[in-house]
């Protein structure tokens, strides 16, 4: 007697934007593997099909021509759903939120649009779609459960996301983001200190907070000074070897969070602190309610207090109405703040933003020319910057996928506490780390993007400290993507504070 055995459906989650997103995703990948799906990845190469039965496209709608990425991609999945009728295409994230219904009127071959707020309906969605055999649109507008309480498949042993907040009060004239993901909603201490307890036992040895203006954290439940107290909560985690954070926003940042990344031994000394424009005039016009003296007050507040700190920033090139006398004044910041390294863009216009109206757009060339030389400006104090880090010891997270030369280099790589990334040479003969493991090592050279630390190749520092981390890693590769946990559980939630009205920072 025979048996017929039905292959998997497979899955194929694609990310675009931000660390928001990221972690999303993994809970979409958790949410489709409990849901029976095998991701496409954990198949071998000869076995895999030529698309995924279910494609999911995670959107971001900040980027420029993220409309464009969007489209451009479901064009190209196109063929493999009219050669497999049965292929599923989903698209969720901010783009979801905002287009709508648009999608499937602009790509009928999608199968399901869902939305910031409803993520963890993506499965039933699914099965609706396929039983009705019609696309399915569903965009809720206020968040429908927190994030963690869905099932997640991370993307890494030894690391982890962990969210504080979702949305954002903010009113910045240049963002759809507080429109797409709504209001601040922020966790109980408790349940966020839970989730990185969890996640330590597990092997994470470090965790990346998350929020949209991640120091805002407490506005829901009345405690301005809630983020200082979390970060030294996280202190007292036994095994947290490591603690960031992102992205805090200048109006809301207080002492007490400088004292408590200054006093606690893992929150790491990094800080990125967008600027967006060094012009008050400009600052004002997009609603950022601070301006540069206080901007380049709190860099040096944390430099006195954290020497060793990088400090990273994004900046807005050519917002509507920039004089040449504007750019100046963001020219002038950067040089006086000495960031580490800045992402910086060239304003593009995005529907439903109060910008996007505005007169006086700046012209293109006009644009380019200033991006160029702010590029230039900061090139120079990031080499000049990492120049200085030569021939220290610095202690580095070893990382998978971060240098992507590492096989023709013989060099491994990771982040250092301060975020930088550092390419490390192995002496011969000497223990090798695994990922998720802390090295010391000396920095031989510092390039304007990256340090060297060849040093053990002549006899300089050279230490391994082996950490659970490294240990998680190691016992996953065997999995079906090695290195790549299984699925966790959500953690339960215990209900949230009660909402109590938070002013607008504009």
């Amino acid at each position: 007697m025979s048996t017929t055995t039905t292959a998997p459906r497979t899955y194929d989650v694609r990310t675009h934007g931000c660390q928001m997103n990221v972690h999303d995703s993994e809970r979409l990948a958790g949410l489709l593997e409990t849901a029976g799906y095998v991701d496409v990845n954990s198949l071998p190469a000869t076995a895999r099909p030529e698309a995924a039965d279910v494609v999911v496209f995670n959107t971001c709608a900040v980027r420029e021509n993220a409309d464009n990425k969007l489209y451009g991609n479901l064009g190209q999945l196109r063929p493999a759903k009219t050669r497999n009728p049965d292929m599923q295409i989903a698209v969720g994230g901010c783009m979801a939120q905002k287009d709508r219904s648009t999608i499937v009127q602009r790509a009928p071959w999608v199968d399901v649009v869902f939305g910031t707020n409803n993520i963890g309906s993506l499965p039933a969605l699914l099965d609706r779609a396929r039983h009705n055999k019609r696309a399915e649109v569903e965009i809720l507008e206020s968040l429908e459960v927190f994030p963690s309480t869905l099932p997640t498949r991370r993307d890494s042993a030894y690391a982890g996301w962990v969210s504080i907040s979702v949305g954002c009060n903010n009113t910045c004239t240049f963002c759809i983001v507080p429109s797409l993901r709504g209001k601040e909603a922020d966790r109980r201490p408790g349940d966020v200190l839970a989730e990185v307890e969890a996640l330590v036992q597990q092997g994470v040895v470090e965790v990346t907070l998350l929020g949209q203006n991640v120091n805002t954290y407490g506005v829901e439940f009345g405690d301005r000074f809630a983020f200082g107290k979390l970060l030294r909560a996280c202190g007292d985690i036994e095994g947290l070897e490591r603690v960031r954070f992102t992205s805090p926003h200048p109006a809301a940042f207080t002492d007490d969070v400088i004292a408590a990344m200054a006093q606690t031994p893992n929150v790491m000394p990094s800080l990125h602190m967008p600027l967006q424009s060094g012009s008050d005039r400009v600052l004002k016009a997009m609603r950022r309610s601070y301006r540069s003296d206080r901007f380049l007050g709190i860099i040096d507040r944390v430099r006195e207090q954290i020497p060793e700190a990088a400090i990273t920033t994004d900046i807005i090139v050519g917002f509507p109405g920039e004089t040449d006398a504007d750019f100046e004044e963001t020219l002038r910041v950067v040089r006086e703040s000495r960031f580490a390294s800045a992402f910086t863009f060239q304003y593009s216009v995005r529907a439903g933003t109060p910008a996007a109206t505005m007169a006086d757009q700046v012209p293109k060339a006009v644009v380019q020319e200033r991006y160029e030389r702010l590029l230039a400006a900061q090139e120079e104090i990031s080499w000049s910057e990492n120049r200085a880090v030569e021939g220290r010891e610095v202690e580095v997270l070893v990382a998978t996928g971060e240098g992507r030369k590492d096989t023709t280099t013989h060099r491994l790589s990771g982040r250092a506490r301060d975020n930088r990334l550092v390419h490390f040479a192995v002496p011969e003969g000497a223990e090798r780390p695994r990922p998720g493991d802390l090295v010391t090592v000396g920095v031989t050279y510092g390039a304007p993007h990256h340090l060297v630390a060849d040093a053990a190749l002549e006899g300089g520092a050279w230490s391994v400290r082996r950490t659970s981390g490294g240990d998680a890693w190691a016992a996953l590769q065997d999995a079906p993507v090695p290195g790549k946990p299984g699925v966790s559980l959500g953690m339960p939630g215990v209900g949230r504070p009660a909402t109590v009205s938070a002013p607008s920072c504009g």
